[in-house]
């Protein structure tokens, strides 16, 4: 089990903030959470993402495609999701990203990962498959965004 790092410390509530409620948005990607089948859709993407060993390692493919999925309910741009990242305890969370031992995804990262899935024609897919366990949930979705 990793130590944890003050940064995660504070990202987590872990007794620092005794009056603080949670958010509509901390609401919302706790939902996200549970509902989307996150093993599922790696298991998609999996056959066309990068492997170790040359260059870079690559980032952890679940990571990135939580990060893919926050854009598009959040309407991020690739630098407004890297600048969102870092500022957002709750998106960290979500994603699992520890400032004390790593850094956010740059937007070049972010780029690559969309181009991605654009080239290999998953995006489509993988959105799909998420709308229709939203609606089996009693979630409307509406061309791209999700209404209660």
């Amino acid at each position: 089990m990793k130590q944890q790092t003050l940064a995660m410390a504070a990202d987590q509530d872990n007794g620092f903030e005794h009056s603080r409620k949670p958010t509509r948005r901390e609401e919302f990607l706790r939902t996200m959470e549970t509902i989307v089948p996150w093993a599922a859709l790696c298991q998609v993407i999996e056959p066309h993402y990068p492997k170790a060993g040359n260059g870079r390692p690559p980032i952890g493919l679940e990571r990135m495609l939580r990060i893919h999925f926050l854009q598009h309910w959040f309407n991020l741009a690739d630098l407004a999701c890297e600048e969102a990242l870092y500022d957002s305890a709750s998106l960290r969370r979500f994603v699992g990203i520890d400032l004390g031992r790593e850094r956010v995804p740059d937007a070049t990262t972010l780029l690559k990962f969309r181009k991605l899935l654009n080239e290999q024609k998953l995006g489509e897919a993988l959105f799909a498959k998420v709308g229709q366990q939203l609606q089996e949930r009693g979630f409307k979705v509406n061309t791209g965004t999700i209404v209660d």
